[in-house]
């Protein structure tokens, strides 16, 4: 039998061997290579998605918390103005010192806001 299987089987020299693997060995480095490559670049994408998920959590918060503060002041502006419009009536009639008379109420109305920088 085993006769048989040396007269169908073709030889295979040893130098044929020796030269298909190094070819492999070659493009197996490079396949390797390649896949170094990529894992790095997914890497790299990775960390970027992760700091720019936590600047859009930093400034998802950030929004909140002057939408609560624009609601503050708009609460405060409202509470404020019927003030302010109640002194404009009446001295409408004076040949134009309401306005002169509606600033320093609408800015001492101003002045009990917290943090609010006047410029």
């Amino acid at each position: 039998m085993w006769n048989m299987m040396c007269d169908v089987m073709p030889t295979i020299s040893e130098d044929s061997i020796s030269q298909r693997s190094s070819q492999f060995s070659g493009e197996d480095a490079n396949f390797e290579q390649l896949m170094v490559s990529m894992l790095d670049e997914r890497d790299k994408l990775m960390d970027s998605l992760r700091e720019t998920q936590e600047r859009l959590s930093d400034t998802e918060m950030k929004l909140a918390d002057v939408e609560k503060e624009r609601d503050s002041l708009q609460r405060q502006i409202a509470a404020n103005l019927p003030q302010v419009g109640s002194e404009v009536t009446p001295r409408a009639s004076s040949g134009g010192k309401a306005h002169s008379a509606v600033l320093p109420t609408l800015v001492a109305g101003l002045c009990d806001v917290p943090d609010l920088e006047l410029y």
